[in-house]
């Protein structure tokens, strides 16, 4: 296993730029597109320096977007996305017909794929439902762009039901709560069905919808260098078919560096709460942020979640936008006080990371800040975040791969320098064992003696009551 460690300073001496971006943050141009736009830094003297960040859908700015559209927000920015203009009245109304129309699961899909098996981690939910979703598909292998926008649609239609009801399945199998399954009303906005399929009592605000419907948009789409983006191109570029594809995406955003980042702003958020004895006193907080900088508090990671991105360094435009919602919704809920902590932390935090670490370029508070304490207010669980992101990102990966296909006719295969050592072949008889390959079996042995005895009734204990008490923490 030592072999396959590489000294840090080869990168640098071969000029490979690790994570494909600069120390700058600078992402390694590799394709263009007529998708979206993020604008971070203008040249100016010759120079580059950081700006304000913008984001530009079709080229439409974000802000134009999200204060520009009606009540189907999400199906009009879609289609946008998709189709590469913005739809007429007429347009949206025969888009969003054909959506509902695709809004259904083959006969007893339900049963027999999503309540089969469930878990606690809904992604993997997802990516099987959707693997299996292929065989139901006489045209799977057909990538012609027309077929694979019919694919593409149907998708990000029956994306909301594989999300609600695989966490429907895991609250009942393995939390012991109540099932109900709510069939989407046709008559409803994609925002308002997954309100109106995840709640018992299908009930929510128009506030609510608006806000979550401007989640969705806010996700929808971030360039196609971010990671499960570039990895819906690098499969398609393979040739592979559109469920193939979705799938790979669903599992690069489900990493916790991708899709994961507002639970974990949440779970640091709580933390503040539990050792701040005044979260009014900013003096406190700064306090307690200076400890989880310095690697005392909370994870011990040093990293305040939700502050900085790849891209931004002023500001994330789309955190800005959001942060107008939250503040209504927060008035709406009775959390003026959270809203107050989230502001105070969104304040202090980049003030506190400047002064105690070297940087270079701004940090600001990121959507994922604010995202988390938006789900929690509409009473989505924890479980649901990521797989609520992947219902927006769909959107995205579809009209990259269609991009993708119309453009590329080649295979993505980028290059990797050979930097190991070169030996001659010793026989079998004569070869001794490294001590790390021996730890590492030994390892391995125990492993699999633990997983043994639990087959046998010797350890039984299940992590069901674990995922119940990590949910009970996490209400407040």
């Amino acid at each position: 296993m030592s072999e396959d460690k590489i000294e840090r300073n080869l990168f640098d001496e071969f000029g490979v730029k690790r994570g494909l971006r600069d120390f700058n943050g600078k992402g390694v141009l590799t394709g263009l597109t007529n998708i979206s736009k993020i604008e971070s830094s203008k040249v100016m003297d010759g120079k580059s320096v950081p700006c304000d960040g913008k984001l530009w859908f079709r080229g439409y700015e974000i802000n134009d977007l999200v204060n520009g559209i009606g009540d189907r927000g999400f199906e009009e920015v879609a289609y946008l996305l998709l189709m590469g203009e913005l739809p007429d009245r007429e347009e949206l109304d025969a888009f969003c017909k054909e959506l509902n129309e695709l809004r259904r699961l083959p006969q007893n899909f339900t049963r027999d794929v999503i309540m089969k098996a469930p878990g606690q981690d809904i992604m993997n939910s997802m990516t099987k439902s959707v693997l299996t979703l292929a065989s139901y598909d006489d045209r799977v292998s057909d990538n012609s762009v027309e077929n694979v926008l019919r694919q593409s649609m149907s998708l990000i239609s029956v994306f909301p039901m594989l999300a609600v009801y695989g966490y429907h399945a895991y609250n009942h199998y393995d939390l012991g709560g109540s099932m109900y399954i709510h069939r989407p009303d046709p008559n409803r906005s994609t925002a308002e069905n997954i309100l109106y399929m995840l709640r018992p009592d299908q009930k929510y605000t128009e506030l609510e919808a608006r806000v979550l419907d401007t989640a969705l948009i806010l996700h929808m789409e971030h360039g196609g260098g971010n990671n499960s983006t570039f990895t819906t191109r690098v499969v398609t570029s393979s040739g592979s078919d559109t469920y193939s594809v979705i799938a790979a995406a669903l599992s690069s955003l489900k990493g916790p560096k991708h899709g994961g980042a507002n639970i974990k702003v949440v779970r640091m958020m709580n933390d503040i709460r539990e050792h701040v004895g005044d979260t009014a006193d900013e003096g406190e907080i700064r306090s307690y942020l200076e400890k989880i900088v310095d690697k005392e508090a909370f994870d011990r990671s040093g990293l305040i979640y939700g502050m900085g991105h790849a891209v931004y360094s002023l500001s994330d435009p789309r955190a800005q936008i959001f942060k107008t919602f939250v503040e209504k919704l927060a008035h709406e809920k009775g959390r003026e006080a959270d809203y107050q902590l989230y502001s105070a932390v969104e304040r202090l935090a980049p003030q506190i990371i400047g002064e105690k670490r070297k940087i270079y370029k701004g940090v600001s508070a990121n959507v994922d800040f604010y995202s988390g304490f938006v789900y929690r207010m509409l009473g989505i669980p924890l479980e649901l975040y990521t797989p609520i992101f992947a219902v927006a990102r769909i959107v995205g990966w579809s009209a990259h791969r269609m991009e993708e296909l119309i453009n590329t006719d080649k295979i993505i295969r980028p290059a990797y320098k050979y930097v190991g050592h070169h030996a001659g072949f010793v026989p079998y008889e004569e070869r001794t064992p490294e001590e790390g390959c021996e730890e590492v079996l030994r390892d391995l042995e125990k492993g699999a003696a633990t997983e043994a005895a639990g087959e046998t009734g010797e350890n039984t204990e299940k992590e069901a009551p674990e995922a119940v008490k990590e949910r009970s923490e996490e209400k407040e």
